[in-house]
């Protein structure tokens, strides 16, 4: 079976080889500064420092398909080398007439940003930068529909098998909008071992009206809606099912950067969401500067306040990417 595959792979690379027009190569680098301070949120209070260099090289047969080959490793300051933390970049991507589809380990970056924070929390940017599985994508002028499985845990002897599949989409007409996100991690067994499956989805619906055009702003959206989880650890306890309220106001105007984001409810336990939101009542206040973004160069500063009942927390965060990307055409 294993020979067979490798033969496979290839035939495969050896097609797009012959066949490529264009040969391609891609450096990324993302440096970041996050500083959280949340113990009077009784929250982890942590420093996340370090960049990740994410080159990649390629094939493109034509404006449709493409095969890509990377790493993706991660340096944080003071802490040990990064050859233990290096992700494997291998993909094949198609792209057509607002179809877009990925297979393999490809980076999250562009595909999942707009997935909010009590779902996807940002600290999967610093430490799982690549999906590792499916991505399908459709859309056009007035909608947009995404779904993707990322497998996060293989099975083995001491490891539990663990996927997440996700789900999202936007509509538009006129100025008004309606997006969703889904999620669902399903945690199961070792090959050996005894633990209980465990069951961990969220979904969050809202309806907005965008007022950018109407406004001498960059953007301005407004949106409100529901935010719904379900927990269970089979065998342990049932399905939890907190549900509440969520409203967002961003705006933007040159290079300065509000957004907003408030929720009233009962306190969920969504393992990749942000954990501010295993609290009942939460507001979050992010006033973000872009100092410069120009070209292949973006930096970004964001002073964040956490409003939990009776506490303020904050947070301070510096990032800064670069993204280098270049073709040669393949003589035949």
């Amino acid at each position: 079976m294993k020979k067979s595959f490798l033969l496979l792979c290839c035939c495969l690379i050896g097609y797009v080889v012959k066949a490529q027009q264009l040969f391609e190569w891609q450096m990324r680098a993302f440096g970041f500064a996050d500083n959280r301070e949340y113990v009077k949120a009784g929250l982890y209070s942590q420093s996340i420092l370090g960049i990740r260099l994410a080159p990649e090289v390629g094939f493109s047969l034509d404006s449709t398909h493409r095969i890509r080959f990377g790493v993706n490793f991660l340096q944080e300051f003071g802490a040990k080398p990064f050859v233990d933390k290096v992700y494997p970049t291998i993909y094949y991507n198609y792209e057509h007439s607002g179809l877009s589809f990925y297979l393999g380990a490809f980076p999250r970056q562009d595909l999942l940003d707009t997935y909010p924070r009590s779902i996807l929390n940002d600290t999967l940017n610093y430490y799982r930068p690549n999906i590792e599985g499916l991505f399908f994508r459709y859309r056009n002028a007035t909608v947009s529909q995404q779904i993707w499985i990322d497998w996060t845990s293989r099975q083995t002897a001491v490891d539990r098998e663990q996927f997440m599949v996700g789900l999202s989409g936007k509509v538009k007409t006129g100025i008004f909008f309606f997006t969703h996100y889904a999620t669902m991690l399903h945690t199961a067994n070792t090959l050996n071992g005894d633990y209980p499956v465990r069951d961990n989805a969220s979904l969050l619906m809202q309806v907005g009206v965008d007022l950018s055009e109407r406004w001498r702003l960059d953007s301005l959206t407004i949106a409100a809606g529901g935010l719904a989880s379900l927990d269970r650890i089979r065998s342990v306890y049932g399905s939890r099912t907190p549900k509440g309220f969520i409203a967002d106001i961003h705006a933007a105007y040159k290079a300065w950067v509000l957004h907003d984001t408030f929720y009233k409810g009962q306190a969920h336990d969504i393992l990749f969401g942000d954990r501010f939101y295993t609290k009942d009542t939460y507001n979050r206040l992010d006033l973000g500067w872009r100092p410069f973004r120009t070209g292949n160069v973006e930096g970004y500063f964001m002073l964040s306040l956490h409003f939990t009942p009776g506490e303020m927390s904050n947070q301070q965060v510096f990032q800064l990417r670069y993204n280098l990307d270049g073709h040669v055409r393949i003589k035949r």
